[in-house]
């Protein structure tokens, strides 16, 4: 087995410990903190199911540097070398409200590029995976839909904005609703990332510099699958880029140009 592939069965090893976590208390009595904003959530099962993780991947890679959103693992990508990113709740809202669309995300980088990665949904039973030999959801490949009509596709305005910034949501809002067919948000990055790359959306969009732990995994699933990232520019997007554009491919352009107007001026 090659390093790339031990790399991909520890994240999906590492992200099914950390969704088992989660799993047991959603919908349960939950400690619930604030974080940066009266909307930025974490509760106790974040903590331990980040500890699950990282207890995952030290016991496989021990040396190599880990990115976490919660406690005091790193926060930005090394530039150099392998490294991992670790999301143990993506979408705590939905978690904390009952809602499945919540899930533990992993990915394996090198050099700032992802090589592995998995997202684990546990309320919805899907678990999504990436490496050398593609891109899976439940064991069965991934494909992005084959869309090229603004009409008949799906887009997601990604993240949300702080309340000094609800111009932008409005115009990425504005944007979406007059160029595509329909306009969906599920609250949750990297399960929004994973449709795309599974066809069930055809359009990902934000405006903000995303952190890593909410997109490394799922922008690996779309590019194995046959899609596309970039940035607001449309250059191939990176873990430090700023704004995320995501697409079958066939809507790529349209989709540009609706992000391209969330920071014009009203």
């Amino acid at each position: 087995m090659s390093e790339q592939s031990d790399r991909e069965s520890v994240a999906l090893e590492a992200a099914e410990a950390g969704a088992e976590v989660a799993a047991d208390s959603f919908r349960g009595s939950l400690d619930v903190d604030k974080k940066d904003g009266k909307t930025d959530v974490v509760t106790q099962a974040d903590h331990e199911a980040q500890e699950r993780v990282v207890e995952t991947i030290r016991a496989a890679f021990p040396e190599d540097p880990i990115v976490g959103e919660e406690d005091e693992e790193l926060k930005a990508v090394p530039e150099e070398g392998p490294a991992w990113i670790v999301d143990p709740i993506d979408g705590t809202n939905n978690y904390v409200a009952g809602i499945r669309a919540f899930g533990t995300a992993v990915a394996a980088v090198v050099d700032g590029e992802p090589v592995a990665g998995a997202n684990v949904f546990p309320a919805l039973g899907d678990t999504y995976r990436v490496g050398p030999e593609g891109a899976f959801r439940n064991g069965r490949n991934l494909s992005v839909s084959d869309y090229e009509d603004p009409d008949m596709a799906t887009a997601c305005p990604t993240f949300w904005w702080d309340f000094d910034h609800r111009g932008e949501y409005g115009r990425a809002a504005r944007a979406l609703v007059e160029r595509f067919g329909d306009v969906r948000r599920f609250g949750c990055a990297q399960l929004e990332l994973a449709l795309v790359a599974a066809g069930g959306l055809e359009g990902v969009v934000t405006n903000k510099q995303a952190n890593p732990w909410d997109t490394v995994a799922g922008v690996a699933m779309i590019r194995e699958a046959g899609g596309v990232v970039t940035d607001l520019e449309g250059n191939r997007w990176r873990h430090d880029s700023h704004g995320l554009v995501a697409s079958n491919g066939g809507i790529h352009d349209e989709l540009l140009e609706a992000a391209n107007e969330i920071e014009a001026d009203d």
